[in-house]
């Protein structure tokens, strides 16, 4: 516990009605969560504002309401703090709270469209091989050592982020690696945080439903670099045509890796099938675990970022060589009777689709069918859907558009968007099954021996919304009762 006055510490405070000398248990957003002698924190969400819920969190017991309006009625024996942003001062306040965890740890933040859970698990995987206690904050899940915790968001909100940072300290991690979104940058969810360094992997159309321009979602991710601290790295992928831009105004010190051209961390395919990667690294050949070019990059930045970091550059290839990726990216089995090849990606996003898909083109070894099952998710970016249709179908001897997460929307209407982009010369190859389960079934019938079968778009996830309701529903788990009860 401490108290309001040393918890305000750093934040930008316009007026103050009470005494900040109070002692304050807990802090919340939501007012639900609110007990006796907590602070509130009123925060206006994408959806719902948190200063229409100040006088149920009084009546709940709270001693401090922090808001960037005040009430026109202020309560008796409450200390409301009105500040510039209560985004950014629950950041600064949870840190406060919680000793400032981030500073006690070696942070590294990643960000970019595809491939944020690959490097920040492969550091996680990396570091713990070298001997070091880590932690890891991702999409999949969250991990202190080996006790995995589920993860609701790719970023948690402020408080329970630092309370997790807390936790992570007093295990004992040294290091802590963690997937940094777009959503938690411009929400403020980083606020306050100290990092070690930030990793920029690339940058694809996705979420335009929140950040509504491209050039929106671009100023977003730069400004996670923007506010990197001097003692820190700026790792960019020099390939991707707006990687410099990432690092135009950041005071760390900057970095690039590259498969393309002359960069800090260099590297080479020399080879790329089922077996895995066999790559250049500066001069260094090394066979790697992972596949695909997608990987090879992915790769590429957990390498620089380690030597960034101080690990000698032998021990992290040798290390890496033999490090598995997160489940959900490019995971494959093969079929015991037919050979055939099912991959389950989480690409959902046309860029990330057309890797896994260009991927798969260099793994064929001769007149294999790709048959391709895939949707769009609900209640986001409609505007990726139709493309997402066409680059399946480009790429694919077969295609079956199917459900994913319709969440609140009508599965049939998503796919009827999807359709939309198929060229139509094009619309012979492509089958239309709402019924996910049905789809991968119809998707192994249509498989000859040693065909491929891409099912893509939710990856590690194990659930399917439908109506504000989470079904549990397995893409592996699918693929493998179906293969037995075929006798695939």
């Amino acid at each position: 516990m401490k108290t309001l006055r040393d918890i305000l510490y750093n934040v930008s405070i316009q007026a103050v009605h009470g005494n900040t000398d109070i002692t304050i248990n807990s802090l919340a957003i939501d007012s639900r969560a609110i007990g006796s002698g907590d602070a509130f924190i009123a925060v206006k969400g994408v959806h719902v504002d948190g200063h229409g819920y100040i006088e149920k969190a009084i009546a709940q017991g709270a001693a401090a309401i922090i808001c960037e309006t005040l009430p026109e009625q202020l309560a008796k024996n409450i200390c409301y703090v009105q500040v510039a942003n209560s985004a950014t001062s629950s950041g600064v306040m949870a840190g406060n709270f919680y000793d400032n965890p981030s500073h006690k740890i070696q942070l590294v933040g990643v960000t970019g469209t595809n491939g944020k859970t690959t490097i920040a698990t492969l550091l996680f995987r990396l570091f713990t091989k070298l001997g070091y206690h880590c932690g890891l904050l991702s999409t999949v899940q969250n991990q202190i050592g080996d006790t995995v915790i589920p993860a609701t968001h790719t970023t948690p909100d402020p408080i329970n982020l630092n309370a997790l940072l807390a936790k992570m300290v007093e295990d004992g991690c040294l290091y802590v690696f963690m997937e940094v979104s777009s959503h938690a940058i411009h929400q403020q969810r980083i606020a306050g945080l100290k990092f070690a360094g930030g990793i920029f992997s690339n940058i694809t159309h996705d979420h335009l439903d929140y950040h509504k321009t491209f050039e929106e979602y671009i100023r977003v991710k730069k400004s996670f670099f923007d506010h990197l601290p001097v003692g820190a790295f700026a790792l960019t992928n020099l390939d991707d045509k707006r990687g410099m831009v990432m690092l135009q105004n950041t005071k760390a010190r900057k970095a690039t890796y590259s498969l393309r051209t002359l960069a800090d961390f260099k590297g080479k395919i020399l080879e790329n099938n089922l077996t895995g990667l066999v790559m250049l690294v500066g001069d260094t050949e090394v066979h790697f675990r992972l596949i695909g070019e997608f990987n090879a990059y992915n790769l590429l930045a957990v390498y620089g970022a380690a030597v960034l970091l101080g690990i000698d550059k032998a021990k992290v290839l040798q290390a890496l060589s033999d490090t598995p990726g997160a489940e959900g990216r490019f995971d494959y089995i093969i079929s015991d009777k037919e050979q055939i090849i099912a991959i389950v990606d989480y690409a959902h996003t046309p860029d990330a689709l057309k890797n896994v898909l260009a991927t798969i083109k260099n793994l064929r070894k001769g007149n294999e069918q790709v048959i391709t099952v895939v949707g769009c998710g609900g209640d986001r970016d409609t505007a990726k859907r139709p493309i997402m249709g066409d680059v399946a179908v480009e790429s694919s001897d077969k295609v079956i558009l199917t459900s994913d997460n319709p969440r609140s929307e009508d599965p049939a209407a998503i796919i009827h968007e999807m359709e939309a982009g198929i060229p139509v010369h094009l619309k012979k190859k492509v089958l239309s099954i709402t019924d996910r389960k049905e789809a991968i079934k119809t998707a192994l019938s249509l498989a000859n021996r040693e065909d491929i079968i891409l099912v893509a778009g939710k990856g590690h996830e194990k659930y399917q919304e439908i109506k504000g309701v989470k079904h549990h529903f397995d893409d592996k788990e699918v693929l493998v009762e179906m293969m037995k009860l075929m006798d695939k």
